[in-house]
């Protein structure tokens, strides 16, 4: 934990001593937008409801409208946590979901997260003005390769914004598999210090998915108040077990009903 310590007091907050008060486990405080401190753990796996951990997914470019809806009558069906669409679908879910405990997510600067900071924020905007509850953005990969911490947190921080303001929750995919154990720290450490509720590891896009190794470590980081999402590769049930046993408490997979199938047997 000490290395947690030490890349917190150099890129994201200098100079800062003081004693953590808000459960972040790293023993310093981030002076995060959101503090969590009365706010109750995420990683209490309730083994009779896999379902309620998993964003039914589906981002395919090719999709069509068919697909998209067979996923909404899936989610209603498993009673799945959310359906994570591309925002082109987001309408679409909303008006097959509005009346069931699903909820929609979509996806912001996807898949590189290349995008200009207020491009992410107005795209934002849009999704939650069509029906998303939840966002799903891709860090500034570049920024933080840069170590422009500044400008990591500006990018985050654009969409947190929103998202708080339209009661929306946001997770901020990492990718991990394009990041050293120091990116992955200070990746994570600037989603809670901008105001996310989520780090999320992977696009599904990109040269790696969800590892157990990554997910135990972003649970180390963010502390047990925050929530951590393994995504991509996530295929079966016992995986998804795996993902959840070493602190995810969400689980985002095309392989939804296989798993939660797999788990009743």
């Amino acid at each position: 934990m000490n290395i947690i310590k030490e890349i917190a007091l150099k890129y994201i907050v200098p100079g800062e001593d003081r004693v953590c008060h808000c459960g972040g486990e790293h023993e310093i405080c981030l002076r995060c937008k959101i503090c969590r401190a009365d706010k109750p753990d995420q990683i209490a796996f309730r083994m009779d409801d896999i379902a309620q951990y998993i964003d039914h997914t589906n981002l395919k470019p090719q999709s069509t409208s068919e697909v998209i809806k067979k996923l909404c009558e899936e989610a209603k069906t498993y009673n799945f946590k959310s359906v994570c669409v591309n925002p082109y679908y987001v309408g679409i879910c909303h008006s097959l979901l509005k009346k069931t405990k699903s909820l929609v997510c979509s996806v912001v600067g996807f898949p590189l997260g290349a995008n200009l900071s207020e491009v992410k924020g107005d795209e934002t905007q849009q999704c939650i003005r069509e029906g998303a509850k939840e966002i799903d953005m891709v860090n500034n990969i570049s920024a933080l390769k840069d170590r422009d911490v500044a400008s990591l947190l500006n990018d985050i921080g654009a969409v947190a914004d929103v998202c708080r303001n339209k009661d929306a929750d946001l997770k901020v995919i990492i990718e991990a598999c394009l990041l050293t154990e120091e990116e992955k720290i200070i990746a994570c450490l600037a989603a809670k210090k901008a105001g996310a509720l989520f780090v999320k590891t992977s696009t599904g896009f990109s040269t790696g998915g969800a590892t157990v190794e990554d997910v135990t470590l972003m649970r180390q980081i963010v502390g047990p108040k925050f929530g951590v999402k393994a995504s991509g590769g996530v295929s079966s049930t016992e995986i998804a077990l795996q993902m959840l046993n070493a602190g995810a408490n969400r689980i985002g997979t095309s392989n939804g009903i296989a798993i939660v199938q797999g788990y009743k047997k």
